[in-house]
């Protein structure tokens, strides 16, 4: 871990402000903005520093041999993606199978600008019972910034208000994105 905050804090100069409550051992984890493919490596020298298991879910055809083995250990989740399937029901499913798993998406759904985010995430955390907490990788001021655990109250309108206020101010790798 020595090495990995090294480069992550000086190399790279990032910070990271606030931690993940190693007690709520079940969450949806909102990443925004989403806007490149750094955001990966980033999330996963954030993981290693604040010695958290985060999770993730991806299509089934990935977890096959090459590489399968190396996703399942990153934290990743086989996830049937086929249209018949209902995804967050699929993800319920795997909230209620394990004894620990926090869940890292992006509301977006795409690295590009949007207008509105889906609302999965919101129907996952919410027919699991789990917390949605968010992050920020701050890409101006170099900080990903971890929030504090969010119970949804049933009305994603009102939710999503304060829920993209934790983001105000955020800017993504690519700027003209966020």
């Amino acid at each position: 871990m020595v090495v990995t905050k090294f480069i992550f804090q000086k190399l790279l100069g990032w910070k990271i402000k606030g931690t993940f409550d190693n007690e709520i051992k079940k969450a949806v984890i909102i990443v925004v903005p989403h806007t490149s493919w750094h955001d990966f490596y980033i999330g996963v020298f954030v993981r290693k520093i604040v010695n958290t298991n985060i999770n993730f879910v991806a299509k089934k055809e990935l977890f096959r041999w090459p590489f399968g083995g190396y996703f399942k250990w990153m934290g990743g989740t086989p996830l049937d993606r086929s249209s018949k399937q209902n995804k967050v029901e699929a993800i319920v499913n795997i909230f209620e199978s394990k004894d620990e798993f926090r869940l890292a998406l992006a509301p977006e759904g795409t690295r590009k600008k949007v207008d509105s985010w889906r609302t999965g995430y919101y129907y996952i955390a919410q027919n699991a019972s789990v917390p949605i907490i968010c992050v920020s990788f701050d890409y101006k001021t170099k900080t990903v910034s971890i929030g504090i655990p969010f119970y949804t109250t049933g009305d994603i309108e009102k939710d999503t208000k304060v829920l993209k206020s934790f983001y105000k101010g955020v800017v993504g790798k690519k700027p003209e994105y966020t």
